[in-house]
Parts: structure tokens; sequence; C-alpha cells
């Protein structure tokens, strides 16, 4: 609505402007007094009480702005804002600070826009979507562009002569232009910078964020630290591989979820351990209560038998064509396992035999995926059973997953192909 009236006033439309007015003076002391929910919201509300007190100067309003900036950008080292939502929020916030910054003709204020759009540049696949995988918000591994970041990208390609923002900027025009933002901001149509490339050929840890991000011209992968169970992606241009993951029938809690990363040389490795245990009768009799929580507080008290352990660990190293990913699962003899390798819905499958309800056994040689020219290529495949949606494991992926299958003790290694 500020965008509106400022609009409006530019074009002379004083009498409409004046319609905003009182809605805008009540809002702007309704934001000015009241708070907010996630940390974003900060720098939302903030940008709309500079875009009110443009048109109707209150410092109350600045002085509310300067309330929230005074607890810190919530932007760390590594060019994440707090919520770490690359498809949604980090939009959200970049967009707010460059309306802040010219508002109130504070260009410090552009430090976090330029820290989060250098960091980007860095978590783009080749087909120019955005690595959501580490999001804290709703836009987890969801497919996400740099359409959001419009606003943002092109006002500090054009301020700051900034070609890797036109770059990054460009395949996202002219439909992600915003009428509104050209007519307030007319800046913002004034000629783009030369471009210069978006980096293509770099591997990059990313300690704070939990993820390694590897890219080889049109190849990309993401590589989750821990607590993660979709723990690696890949991108060949357009065929995509939504998440590799693995799990065994241990005690209903197989699922593999990296507990602990290191690189070791040219290695990155996963690990993780798992524990399972049988409980005997009380050495003393006990009346157990009815309450399922109580049942299980009590469980502590008893002695253990039979302790079994499950010793998960994963390897990923680069090749002269793509990745190799070593699999190992010790400890307990004859655990079922499965390897679940899912697949974007877009592609053509071959190779493997069709389970039903897009699921497939690889039970040899390689399977290939392919969308337009894009391929995939990986394997070899194994099939020691046809048990395919473990006891315990996450539920499987939408999409079609090939799924390889062994028994413990299990050791592999997959080869990737993209090129």
């Amino acid at each position: 609505v500020a965008s509106a009236a400022n609009l409006a006033r530019m074009n002379g439309a004083d009498d409409v402007a004046r319609l905003f007015e009182s809605f805008l003076r009540n809002a702007g002391r309704g934001m000015a007094k009241g708070g907010i929910h996630t940390p974003n919201h900060r720098w939302v509300v903030s940008a709309a009480l500079a875009q009110i007190h443009e048109l109707y100067p209150d410092e109350r309003l600045v002085d509310r702005i300067d309330a929230w900036l005074a607890e810190g950008i919530d932007i760390d080292d590594e060019g994440q804002f707090t919520e770490r939502s690359t498809g949604g929020y980090n939009a959200v916030c970049v967009n707010a600070f460059v309306v802040l910054a010219h508002k109130l003709k504070r260009p410090a204020l552009l430090e976090p826009v330029r820290k989060n759009l250098d960091a980007m540049a860095y978590l783009l696949h080749p087909n120019g979507e955005v690595v959501t995988e580490f999001s804290n918000r709703q836009d987890r591994d969801m497919i996400a562009t740099m359409d959001r970041y419009w606003f943002a990208l092109r006002y500090m390609a054009i301020a700051e002569n900034n070609g890797l923002y036109a770059s990054i900027l460009k395949p996202h025009e002219p439909h992600a232009m915003d009428l509104a933002l050209l007519m307030e901001y007319p800046d913002l149509d004034a000629s783009l910078p030369v471009r210069s490339p978006i980096p293509e050929r770099y591997t990059l840890d990313l300690p704070r964020s939990g993820i390694t991000r590897i890219r080889r011209g049109k190849t990309s992968a993401t590589v989750i630290h821990r607590g993660n169970s979709r723990w690696l992606s890949i991108h060949n241009g357009n065929a995509v591989i939504n998440a590799v993951r693995f799990a065994t029938a241990f005690f209903g809690k197989g699922q593999f979820r990296p507990s602990r990363f290191e690189r070791e040389g040219n290695e990155l490795c996963f690990y993780q351990s798992l524990e399972g245990r049988y409980y005997q009768p009380f050495s003393d009799p006990v009346q157990l209560p009815v309450r399922q929580e109580e049942y299980g507080a009590k469980r502590g008290r008893r002695d253990v038998s039979e302790v079994c352990t499950m010793l998960y660990e994963g390897r990923i190293r680069e090749t002269t064509n793509g990745l190799a990913v070593a699999i190992r699962a010790t400890g307990t003899v004859g655990v079922p396992m499965a390897i679940e390798i899912n697949l974007r819905a877009n592609g053509n499958l071959s190779g493997t035999e069709s389970l039903g309800a897009d699921r497939h056994l690889l039970k040899e040689g390689m399977a290939k995926y392919k969308v337009g020219s894009d391929v995939i290529e990986f394997g070899p495949g194994l099939a020691a059973h046809r048990y395919v949606q473990i006891r315990g494991a996450d539920e499987k992926l939408s999409a079609p997953s090939v799924y390889l299958t062994a028994y413990t003790p299990f050791e592999t290694t997959i080869e990737f192909h993209t090129a």
C-alpha cells in the first residue's frame, strides 16, 4: 500500500495518495508497537515502516526500525540468514534491506544484501535452480529459482556495476520483473552492466550451513553433512537425482542419517552408529502401569541382553566422469538392507526391473536416467532380495526410486556417471 501511495504521489495524484493516508498512518503506529513471529518479520516490518516514513515522516517509525537493527542483522559468515531459506526468506530479507537502505539513505544496510547474493552464486544448479536441501523453512527440498531475488539483484547490479549479479539475473527477466517496483525505483530501468561469469567449477565446504557443494560445469552435487537421510543429491543439467538414501531393518530404526562428518583427503566421509537391545524381566517383580509413557520410563530399570550394533559409513569422492559413493554397513549379521536412489519424475529410466508403484530394482549393470540430452548413469546393481521398503526406513520419496538390496555385512561402491 505504501508503494501504491508513493506511485500516486510521484504521478501527481495527490487525491489518491490522501485516500491511503489514514490507513498508512494507523498501520505505521501499529507496526511500531506490535510484535513479530519469525526472524525475517523484523526486516519486512522495518521496510514497511521506512516506506511509510518516507510518505509521512514520523521519527517513532525510525526509532522502531533502529530497535530491530540494534539486535544485529542475522546473517552469518557464509551469507545465510537465520532461517537459511534459499528458496524463500533469503529473498524476503535482501529485498527488505534494499528498501531500508534506499528509503533511509543508509548504504551500509546493503552489506547483508551483498553478502547473501555473493553466497547464492555458489548455491545454483546448472539449470538455474537453487539449492534448497538445507533450508530451515518450508522450501526445503522444493524446486526454486532466483526469481524472488529479482529486485535485489537488479538494484545491486546497477547500483554497484556488478556483472555477477547481472549474470544471475538474466535468466529471470523479463518474466520476474515487477512493474510497480520499476515505477517506484526508476533507476531499475537503467542498462545492466556487462555480465561476468557465474562460478561453475568449485568444491566448497560450508560447515556452518552443514553442506558441501561440488560444481563441475553442468554437473552439480550437494552433500548434507549431518542429520538428514537425503545426504546426497546430484544434478546433471535437467537430469536430477533428488536423493541417495539407505537403511537396514535394524530394530525398526535403521535409516542412515549421518551423525559425524569428516573430510579425509579427497573424500567426504560420513558415519553413524546404532545400538539395539533386548530387555529381560525385572529382577524384582514390578507392577507395570498401563500408560505407555510410564511403561517406557520404567524400562530403563530392566536388565538387557543380546545388545546389537550397526555401524554405517558413507564415502563420496570425485571421479573423472562423476562421483563414486562407497556405502558400508557392519555389525549385526544378516539384516536386510536397501539403497534408494530417488529420481525427478520427468525423465526416462532404463536398465531396471519395475516393482510397481514407482519402485524399480537395479539387479545388475548400470541404470540410465535421461532428460532430453542430459544423462546420469549409475550402478552396478545388486539385488539380494526384493524387500525395498525397509521397516523403520523413511517413507519412500515421491517420484521414481531405484533400489539396490543386500544383507549385512555389506560394502559396495556406486558410480554416478555425469560426463
